[in-house]
């Protein structure tokens, strides 16, 4: 079968097209045919061996790869047989040999793929999809709510536009480029701005005619996140997930007291308790997309292009969520 391997850390050209045997699955697990492997941003802070934090560095040589959707073509000892022959997606953990024509995957973490779902869509759901899901179910947004969405156009950022309408509320989408601003738009945001313009959070606040931002969903930090905490409305809200940017917003006990601000950091063990653990969350964000409340924006590389796909997602240069075809 093709796949990537990669035998050291390092940039995006580290990573090699090879070919290697079929995995064999072991005891409950499952050998999954790939239609689409996800690609997150966690997946280029793998392959370059800066985890750090409670994540270490996985063993090389390695696959890497996070999330599949796919065929299950044959199972392992002790694993269901009914399996085989279901379409279904699944995510198989840190570095676990998704960017692949076939992986192993834990036949206890699979779930069937909803129909109506393509599977770039169903892989963008099970590991995006879940974290959206999970920062929206701490957010508590109300249609009364503007939700200020700074990378509106990535893959967390589309899910956000959509779930916003959904609920009725209004929400004002931040991307990067006239190509982007639109595609944020076209899902359906209030206000859709050019961060990149002068003046853009200005611009922002006279589309909406004297209402301020009242919840910021802060997946960005730096510059604009900074930008973003300073258009809340005073008693507004702010949910943080991370800092692609590089550096997390910086905020002072004075702008929480100023501004009567909520702050709330999301993600790990009191929004997995919520949901009671990750399989909850991915269970809630494939239900959100079969009903077409969150449906991914994808972008897709071929198996081969992996590289590729890890350059553009570095260099800002995609929308949605990154997705591999073998």
């Amino acid at each position: 079968m093709k796949v990537i391997r990669q035998y050291e850390f390092g940039s995006a050209d580290v990573l090699r097209y090879e070919d290697m045997p079929d995995p064999v699955p072991g005891e409950g697990q499952v050998l999954v045919e790939v239609a689409a492997a996800g690609v997150h941003l966690l997946d280029t802070t793998i392959r370059s061996g800066q985890t750090g934090g409670p994540y270490p560095d996985p063993d090389l040589p390695m696959t890497p790869g996070r999330e599949v959707a796919g065929t299950v073509i044959r199972t392992g000892p002790d694993a269901d047989a009914s399996w085989v022959g279901k379409p279904v997606v699944v995510h198989l953990g840190m570095a676990g040999g998704g960017y692949a024509a076939r992986a192993v995957a834990a036949a206890e973490s699979l779930h069937e793929m909803p129909s109506g779902l393509s599977p770039e869509q169903a892989v963008a759901t099970i590991g995006t999809g879940r974290t959206a899901v999970g920062v929206l179910g701490m957010s508590d947004l109300t249609p009364e709510d503007v939700v200020l969405i700074p990378a509106a156009a990535g893959g967390l950022g589309t899910l956000f536009v959509q779930a916003t309408r959904a609920a009725g509320a209004t929400s004002v989408g931040l991307a990067g480029g006239p190509e982007k601003v639109e595609l944020v738009r076209s899902l359906g945001a209030d206000v859709a701005v050019d961060y990149h313009e002068p003046e853009w959070a200005e611009k922002a606040l006279a589309a909406l005619d004297g209402r301020k931002p009242t919840l910021l969903l802060d997946g960005v930090g730096g510059d604009v996140g900074r930008a973003g905490l300073e258009m809340l409305d005073v008693g507004g809200r702010i949910v943080m997930f991370g800092w692609s940017a590089g550096k997390p917003t910086q905020l002072t006990t004075m702008d929480i007291v100023k501004g009567s601000l909520s702050v709330h950091w999301v993600t790990g063990p009191r929004m997995l308790r919520r949901y009671g653990g990750l399989r909850g969350l991915e269970t809630a964000a494939l239900a959100e997309a079969a009903a077409g409340r969150m449906v991914p924006v994808v972008q897709r590389f071929p198996l081969a292009d992996a590289a590729g796909a890890h350059r553009a997602l570095e260099s800002r240069a995609t929308t949605g969520k990154v997705v591999l075809i073998p």
